[in-house]
């Protein structure tokens, strides 16, 4: 049966609704969404694992059914990382997957907490050194990062949402192939993103990364430091690639092994960043042919 079990759990004081698939005996995988998604959109995924997974999949801080505190400053990664290292709790250590910003969190827990993460799986996600150096360089992926200077305007969270969602729906459904989103699914996310300061919450955690953007062909120097031997992963990795990312260019992983040394790279053809929608037995495999 696909449905998850759900369940709203209190941590550090605050309410987190978390989806589960699969036998809670079987081995765990924390599942971690991006931006604009919430735990259910590992639906189609998750069921795909729960034969040899107990998969977790919470919103996280500002999405969906969970806390989503007003400020900005309730989103820098070390409060966003350690959201879900109180999750993992005892249960560490355990399997992570981390999509779009869920990545972001994803490589904080590995590289910041490895007693809690035994593998590290990313899908269409950047790690923040090669990252940060795509998108000051000027070039590609500076101009594909454009979109994040609108987010982080104040407002953009009221102009997104205004008229019934009409500028978010749009912002969801551009650039990538949305042929997987059914009207029945899109009627879903708005319902979560319609939750009372969850759309504010989402972005906030644009508006709260340190990460800079340059403008396309003016190079940016004066970045956030950002030392290699603090951001290693050193538990193995397995990076799964919609090639078709127009938000996520392929430059932006260039390098990865400086960081991550025990990396394994799958390429999923005919897939952008919605790969989990587009081609969910594609990566369900890739997942399962890595783990042991």
């Amino acid at each position: 049966m696909n449905a998850p079990r759900s369940e709203t759990r209190e941590i550090g004081g605050h309410p987190f609704h978390i989806r589960h698939w699969g036998d809670p005996a079987l081995p765990k995988l924390l599942m971690l969404h991006g931006f604009p998604e919430y735990g259910g959109a590992w639906g189609n995924l998750a069921p795909l694992l729960a034969e040899r997974f107990h998969c977790i999949a919470p919103d996280q801080r500002g999405y969906g059914q969970s806390w989503a505190p007003e400020d900005v400053s309730e989103y820098t990664t070390s409060k966003l990382v350690g959201d879900m290292a109180a999750l993992i709790g005892e249960d560490a250590p355990m399997a992570v997957l981390g999509h779009d910003w869920g990545a972001a969190v994803a490589y904080g827990l590995a590289m910041f907490r490895p007693e809690l993460v035994s593998r590290l799986i990313i899908m269409n996600g950047v790690h923040p050194a090669p990252f940060q150096r795509e998108m000051a360089a000027g070039g590609a992926q500076s101009e594909a990062s454009q979109y994040i200077n609108y987010l982080r305007r104040p407002t953009s969270h009221e102009e997104l949402g205004a008229d019934g969602m009409a500028k978010m729906k749009d912002f969801f459904q551009a650039r990538m192939k949305i042929d997987w989103l059914s009207e029945e699914e899109l009627a879903a996310y708005v319902t979560e993103w319609s939750r009372p300061g969850r759309l504010n919450g989402m972005i906030n955690w644009y508006r709260a990364s340190p990460l800079k953007i340059a403008d396309p062909g003016t190079p940016l120097t004066d970045l956030p430091d950002l030392p290699a031997e603090k951001l290693q992963v050193r538990c193995p990795h397995l990076l799964i690639w919609g090639m078709e990312d127009r938000a996520l260019l392929p430059a932006s992983n260039a390098g990865l092994e400086d960081y991550a040394p025990d990396l394994t790279r799958v390429e999923i053809p005919g897939a952008d960043h919605w790969l989990h929608h587009q081609k969910p037995q594609e990566v369900a495999r890739a997942i399962l042919d890595w783990m042991p």
